[in-house]
Order: C-alpha cells, then sequence, then structure tokens
C-alpha cells in the first residue's frame, strides 16, 4: 500500500510479502521476468535442433543436458511468479530471438558432420549463456533491492546454472573441438 509523504507525494512501500506495491521498479521487474521467461521457453525448443546439429557426441550430450535444465528454469520461473503473485506470462525477448536466429543461421550455413559446425555452435549457445548471465544477474539484485529474497535466492540458483552451462561448454571446446575445426 502507498503512503503519502508531507509534501503531498505517494511512495511505495512493501507489503508483508516484500512486494512494492504501486511501484514501477517492480512493474519492471515483473517485466523483464516476463522477457527471460519467454526466452527460456523458445531455448528449450531450439537446444534439440542443436542437438541434432551437433557432430561431436559431448556436445550432442552438453546440449541434452540442457535442455533439461532449461525446462527447469522455466518451472523455477514459474514458482518466482507465483511467489510474487503474478500470474506465469511470456513476454516475446528479441534479444534471444535474435540469438536463435543466429544459431539457425549457424546450422545453415555450416557442412553436416563437421567440427566448424561445432565450434560455431558452441559460439552460438555461449552467447545464449552470456545473455542469460546478464539477465540472471541483474534480476538477482533487483530481487534482493526490493527485499524479495526468496525470489533472489531461486534466481541465483538458476544464474549459477547458467555460469556452469558456460564454464562447460567453454571445456568441450578447448578440450578437442576447436583444434579440431581449425584443421578440417
Amino acid at each position: 500500500m502507498a503512503t503519502t509523504t508531507k509534501a503531498g507525494t505517494k511512495t511505495a512501500s512493501k507489503s508483508k510479502t516484500g512486494k512494492m506495491e504501486n511501484s514501477e521498479f517492480h512493474e519492471f521487474f515483473v517485466d523483464e521476468l516476463k522477457d527471460i521467461y519467454w526466452a527460456e521457453k523458445h531455448l528449450s525448443k531450439a537446444l534439440p535442433k542443436m542437438k541434432k546439429a551437433a557432430t561431436s557426441p559431448e556436445l550432442a550430450a552438453a546440449f541434452d543436458k540442457h535442455t533439461q535444465e532449461t525446462n527447469d528454469h522455466i518451472a523455477m520461473l514459474e514458482q518466482v511468479f507465483q511467489l510474487l503473485e503474478e500470474k506465469p506470462q511470456a513476454k516475446k525477448c528479441n534479444a534471444m530471438e535474435g540469438l536463435l536466429k543466429e544459431a539457425d543461421s549457424i546450422i545453415e550455413d555450416t557442412d553436416a558432420g563437421t567440427l566448424i559446425r561445432d565450434a560455431g555452435l558452441i559460439l552460438a549457445a555461449q552467447k545464449v549463456e552470456h545473455y542469460e548471465i546478464a539477465t540472471y544477474g541483474t534480476l538477482v539484485v533487483f530481487a534482493q533491492n526490493m527485499g524479495h529474497n526468496d525470489v533472489a535466492e531461486l534466481l541465483q540458483f538458476t544464474l549459477d546454472n547458467e555460469k556452469a552451462t558456460d564454464v562447460a561448454l567453454t571445456e568441450i571446446a578447448v578440450a578437442s573441438i576447436n583444434d579440431q575445426a581449425a584443421a578440417e
């Protein structure tokens, strides 16, 4: 519920749940949650295509694992919406749409069965991871600033998972794919 200052200006106040009533910042936060919700849902559909396009069994397995983790992220976001007493709703994420189009382009522009394609797929996947890391990192701080500590913990778990996926992709690239792609 909002309070009025001596000057007659309304200010946002926190309710028992930590939700800032009548807050543009809270609305912005929820809007960004809708954006990453869309992004995760569309990524979960794109990853199986990336897995199918991969040459390396190790990379294909990484995409398979990431698909499951992405589905877990979707469920976690639905839990976040519930904690905030908001309806889980997706809002088109132009950034993720562009990143996934780029991944499709890499598949189209490289030859099947090559490690050049795998190197390109890792590049595309890491661009996605870096976008997600930036988004979740900011959302964690936003949640903390509004007193949504339970939400911040859930978002932090996902952020940590996204960072681990990025490291795993780097390890696959460095261990063999990049050297072999350069030799093709």
